[in-house]
């Protein structure tokens, strides 16, 4: 069980940061047609300070208010074989129809379903929406996760950029760090970096949780049998489930769970059509891709993989966040630009210049950081140079170093939600610093 225990303790601190807790009344499994292949169990993190100390919020950077609501969904799908497990994260803006509550049937944003009708309510939303059966549910706050990732031994986060977040209170240098649970927390719950939003945050969230299962799985931590029972025992101290997890639902599936490799995990989210569609008394809410999102739930339902579905992800081609017919460029060899053209890129010739030594320049203007970063990708190796007062036109001036021009779509879902196995979001092997 020590297996599942700390996969799961992870999973649902990963959630919003806490100590897993069932909702007074939680959720059964529903009947949903014939019983489901595999076990799916649903996580869910709370936006809820209450019972949080004035000096803890301080410490842990949660002073907001709260919304008694659900911040962050993961469904976890343990497959049938138990050789598999799929992690799908729900954006908490999706815009859904609720299960039937005591109010007049409506639609609202999922984080919602809580608010509504408690732990019952958001596991009822979430099959109906989904049209999965969920066998266990597992909810979270802030308080418990820093606690949680320190008890763990720490985590190592990585990123290419310097990550700041005055919401979350990040503060992250590029490279690859160990951190505490405080600013594991920090990192988790941040929203207002590039990408923006809740994408990379749920990214985030899984590449830390692939992280430290797998480095755990590595030390041993996960495969003393001897310790199950115990560990199980200790956590029941400070963990609830629903009714229909006992102590032997968790050791079993712990004994599953601790036997795979990050290569047998996969991680997604929820496809996403329209990022921005205004619902009055909800605001600007998220719509699912409607054949994308279906064929998703209908790959766990069937105990299938969703890595390579094309039903999921359509296009293997490199994905873009910013749309290339919205990307205008002044670029100085025409090869490069004829290749920029075919993936949809504005583009116009500049005079011939001397190549500069070293790769591509894109010179761009700060506040189009997001659109610079779709026409890079489509560069591969090329240096983004922020310059302010550049102007809505990119300048690409192609360097010595020979220039390859890779096909992009426009699919902002896959940028940061594609599916993929657990081993593609683990930091590259790299000397690791304590983030100061």
């Amino acid at each position: 069980m020590r297996r599942f225990a700390v996969t799961a303790v992870l999973i649902a601190a990963l959630a919003s940061g806490g100590s897993l807790l069932a909702a007074e009344g939680a959720a059964s499994p529903r009947d949903i047609g014939d019983k489901a292949n595999g076990t799916n169990i649903l996580v869910v993190g709370l936006d809820r300070r209450t019972g949080i100390s004035p000096e803890d919020r301080k410490r842990l950077h949660v002073g907001g208010k709260e919304c008694n609501c659900t911040d962050v969904m993961m469904v976890v799908h343990l497959a049938e074989d138990e050789r598999r497990a799929t992690v799908v994260s729900v954006p908490r803006d999706s815009y859904v129809e609720f299960a039937d509550h005591d109010h007049p049937r409506h639609s609202g944003k999922i984080n919602g379903a809580f608010q509504h009708g408690g732990g019952d309510l958001a596991v009822r939303t979430v099959e109906k929406a989904t049209g999965l059966r969920i066998d266990h549910y597992l909810e979270t706050d802030f308080t418990g996760f820093a606690d949680t990732v320190d008890r763990l031994g720490g985590a190592t986060v990585c990123t290419d950029k310097t990550l700041v977040d005055t919401g979350s209170g990040l503060r992250l240098p590029r490279g690859t760090h160990h951190v505490d649970g405080n600013r594991a927390l920090r990192y988790a719950r941040a929203r207002h970096v590039t990408p923006p939003g809740d994408l990379g945050r749920v990214r985030r969230q899984q590449r830390l949780l692939i992280e430290m299962v797998t480095r755990l799985r590595g030390e041993g931590a996960l495969a003393n049998p001897a310790s199950s029972v115990l560990t199980a025992l200790e956590l029941t101290k400070a963990v609830r489930t629903d009714a229909h997890t006992g102590l032997d639902d968790l050791m079993h599936l712990g004994v599953a769970l601790g036997r795979l490799t990050a290569e047998q995990t996969e991680f997604a989210t929820v496809p996403i059509a329209d990022f921005d569609h205004p619902v009055p008394a909800w605001g600007s809410t998220l719509l699912w891709d409607e054949p994308r999102s279906a064929a998703l739930w209908a790959a766990l339902r069937e105990d299938r993989s969703i890595v390579g579905d094309t039903h999921i992800r359509p296009s293997t081609d490199t994905p873009v966040e910013m749309a290339p017919d919205s990307i205008h460029a002044r670029v100085d060899d025409p090869a490069v630009a004829r290749a920029l053209r075919a993936s949809g890129f504005i583009v116009e010739d500049a005079p011939a210049r001397p190549r500069p030594p070293g790769p591509t320049v894109i010179t761009y203007d700060p506040h189009r950081e997001r659109y610079a970063a779709s026409l890079a990708a489509a560069i591969p190796g090329a240096r983004l140079r922020a310059l302010p007062g550049q102007g809505p036109i990119f300048d690409v001036r192609v360097g010595a170093r020979a220039s390859t021009v890779i096909k992009v779509v426009h699919d902002r879902s896959s940028v940061e939600g594609a599916p993929v196995h657990g081993n593609e979001l683990r930091c590259a092997p790299k000397a690791v610093k304590p983030a100061g």
